[in-house]
Order: C-alpha cells, then structure tokens, then sequence
C-alpha cells in the first residue's frame, strides 16, 4: 500500500500566526500614540496659558506675567541681544570700568561714525551724545544715561515712550492716567525717573483680563484724534485688531514736540503723517527744537518717525502689521504665537520675511540691503549739501549780512535739516517706504541748494565770486 507524503520544496515556510499578531499589535500602538498625541496637542491649543499668578493693571513687572506666559517672556527677555545688520543695531562697546553698572555698556556712537551731524545739530543736546538703537530692554537705561541729560536737562514728558507708564501715570494723577501724563510731562526729568521702574513692559500692550492689544499711551490717543479730525475717536474702540497691530508699536515709534511751558507732549498729526505735513503744522503753531548755534535758524530735530513713514509704504497699503514683520506669529508645540523677541527682520527672515516672499533668504536679505544702500548713498548726498549750506550761511551770518536773503535762506536750512532728519532718525534706512525715504532727501537737497542761491544774493558771497 502506498503511503501519500507531504511535498517537500525549497521555499521557505511563510510566517506563522504569532508574527502576524505581533505586527498588528505594533501597528495599533502606533495609531493609539498617534491618536493620544493628536488629542493632547488639541488639549494644548485650547489652553495657550495657564493662570498661575492674577494680572491686575498694577501688574507692571513684565517677570510676573512671565509666570503665565512663559514662552512669550522668554523671548521678551532675548531683546538684550545686540546684532547688527548692515546699515542698523549695535554692538556693545564699554564706556566705564565697572561691568555692574548699566553705563559700563553702551551702543555705538553715531557722532563718532559721522561727524557731521554735530554740525547739523550744533547747539543742540544730541550733538553730544548720540548713539546707534538698541533692543527694548535698553530704552530706560539709555534715556537715563545719556549725555544728553548733562548737556540739557530733559523733561519727564520723555518717558512716555522710553518706561512702563500705566501704573505710573495712573498714580501720579490720582487715579486718572491723563492727569498723571500732564503732571509727569511738565517734571523734570530726574523727578519724572524716580516714577517708573521698567522700560516697555506687558501692560502697556495688554489688557491684564482678556490679553487684547490695547493703546495706553496718552499722546498717540491725542495724537490719532487730531489726525481723523474726531475728538471721541478711541482704537482701543474702533480699530480693527490688524490696526491695533501696528498702533501699539506706533504709541511710540513716531516724531513729537513738546508744547510749551507744560511740556505737553504731541504728535503733530493735525495736517497728515507726510514729512511736508509735519513741518506745515511746526509752521503754523511757530515751533523750533532750538537755535543753530552756527546759524541761528530757528531748526527742527526730528525723532523717530517709524509709524509715519510705515504708513506711505507698500507694505502698510497692503494691510501688513508692524507685529507681522518685526513680531511674526511662530509655532511652540501645538501653540500659534507672536514672538516677542522683537528685532529686524532681517535676523529672522524664515518667519518675517518668507511666510509671504517665496525667494530664498539670501535674495531677500539682498533685495533690503540694495534698498537700503541706495537711500544711505542719497542721505550722505543730502548730508553733503546741507553742511555746505550751513558753511555759507556761517561765512554770511560772520560778514553781518543778515537781511531778507539770509533770512530766506535760514528758512530752507530749517527744511532741509528736518527733511533729511526725517530719514535719520527712522530706523529703517528707508525700507518701509522706499520711494517716499528717497522722495524726501531728495527735496532735503533741493532746498539746501535754494538755500545757497538766496546767498547769493547778498554782498558777502558776491564779491567771494
């Protein structure tokens, strides 16, 4: 009888049940840790801080908010960094031997890089000290320490922009924050330091219940009425919050004057942001910074026109935030948030730059350093003329010849300072408005030139030909 057996063959036997139970189960591991790494991350989105200490509006320590928003204050704290780009920041270079104190450590001098900016501004404080910006970490310490404070006295009206000013200005008015920022304006400055304990801090940014942006700087309230002609125009009310985006960068980051024996601080927003709109208001209410003392015309010394010059710009028609570029939304973790370590877009092109330029960074770093190069070239060129100007209304003013000519002449000195300071102080080197930085230094140099034709009309420069 045969007997049937089992075929044998070379083939390997395929892998028994245990094997394919085994896989399964790594692969419904896997999903199950996918799945609770999904939930979790939805947990940790619903949740963008925990309340760990109560914020009041007298919480001004930004250290104390730090406790509930710790991602958001670590990056706060990252403004002491000091990197430079091309054409601004700064390096820190020492002035004192003492390391502990907060003089030891200054920015570069801008005097010392150009020196004819103390002929521009002769006679005034910032032809003794004047310094390359710095991060918000420093906005206190070097309002406090400047030279500028020896050579003249600064009143207190200078800290609505360089401290944390909502508690303050509420306790120096009773309760009322508008009557605290007349008071603090009208002191001393030395009076007015001994107020405030921290530069530029949470509050002033946010409402300590619900986080919403807000406005708390008197003088950009005041500052916006006058600009829309509305005296009940309020945008902590009525601005939409891509608005509030930028004006809570615009609180401070424009051009001012003091009016006053008050020392009323003001935005001269009455006629318009354009640089011509700016002077025809100093005109209208007769307003001079000082006296040149190699001229004696009657001059202007612009601040720092960000928000002004912003606002003619590509980038503010298209509806882009101060916050987008200097201030872009990162991802930590499951979190969507605004990185608070506030500094040029050019140190973080990936998320400032590129969300919306699609070029590699190289290209975009090199497309602003073009742009910002070409307005440096024009603002040396206006540089140029205006000093020149200044030489001959010394030369004339010395030779007496101080009639209607030099007079008139005085006048364009007066606009063409302010028109190329404009420039100089913003600090952008033109790449928020580009068009509009070159538009003005080139009119800074026309009139210097007017200026030096109306000379030539007097006795001194013609028998100099």
């Amino acid at each position: 009888m045969n007997e049937t057996r089992p075929h044998r063959s070379g083939r390997t036997a395929r892998p028994g049940p245990f094997l394919a139970i085994l896989f399964a189960a790594a692969l419904g591991a896997g999903v199950t840790a996918l799945l609770v790494n999904i939930f979790e991350r939805k947990q940790e989105a619903r949740n963008p801080f925990y309340r760990v200490v109560a914020l009041t509006d007298t919480t001004e320590d930004a250290a104390t908010w730090g406790k509930n928003f710790p991602l958001q204050y670590d990056d706060y704290l990252r403004t002491v960094d000091q990197v430079r780009t091309r054409y601004g920041g700064s390096e820190a270079v020492p002035r004192t031997p003492s390391a502990a104190d907060p003089r030891s450590i200054v920015a570069q001098s801008r005097l010392e890089q150009d020196p004819r900016l103390r002929t521009m501004w002769a006679g005034y404080a910032f032809a003794a000290d004047f310094r390359e910006e710095r991060g918000h970490a420093y906005m206190l310490d070097d309002q406090t320490f400047t030279e500028r404070q020896r050579v003249s006295p600064q009143p207190g009206a200078c800290l609505h922009c360089h401290a944390s000013t909502v508690v303050p200005y509420a306790k120096a008015g009773g309760g009322d924050p508008i009557r605290g920022f007349e008071a603090m304006n009208a002191m001393p400055y030395a009076e007015a330091r001994r107020l405030v304990s921290h530069p530029v801090s949470c509050i002033d940014c946010h409402d300590p219940n619900t986080m919403q942006l807000r406005v708390t700087r008197p003088g950009f309230i005041e500052g916006m009425r006058s600009l829309k002609g509305d005296p009940t125009y309020d945008p902590n009310r009525d601005a939409t919050r891509q608005e509030m985006r930028s004006f809570v960068c615009g609180q401070c980051h424009v051009e001012y004057h003091f009016r006053g024996k008050e020392k009323r601080l003001v935005y001269p927003w009455a006629n318009g942001l354009r640089v011509e709109e700016i002077v025809a208001y100093y005109d209208s209410v007769g307003h001079a910074d000082w006296r040149h003392a190699e001229t004696e015309a009657p001059v202007l010394k612009a601040q720092h026109p960000e928000f002004e010059m912003w606002n003619q710009g590509i980038h503010a028609r298209s509806g882009v935030a101060c916050a987008d570029c200097h201030m872009p939304y990162q991802r930590v973790g499951a979190l969507k948030i605004s990185d608070h370590h506030v500094r040029s877009p050019l140190l973080n092109v990936n998320h400032a730059c590129q969300t919306c330029h699609k070029w590699p960074e190289a290209e975009l770093v090199a497309r602003v350093e073009q742009i910002q190069g070409r307005v440096f070239d024009m603002r040396g060129r206006a540089m140029d003329a205006l000093i020149e100007l200044i030489t001959d209304l010394k030369v004339t003013r010395a030779a007496g010849d101080t009639g209607a000519p030099f007079r008139r002449a005085q006048g364009f000195q007066r606009h063409a300072q302010f028109y190329l300071d404009f420039v100089e102080a913003e600090n952008s080197t033109g790449f928020h408005a580009p068009q509009e930085a070159l538009r003005i230094l080139g009119q800074s140099i026309d009139f210097s030139r007017q200026g030096q034709i109306a000379l030539r009309l007097l006795p001194a420069h013609a028998a100099a030909r």
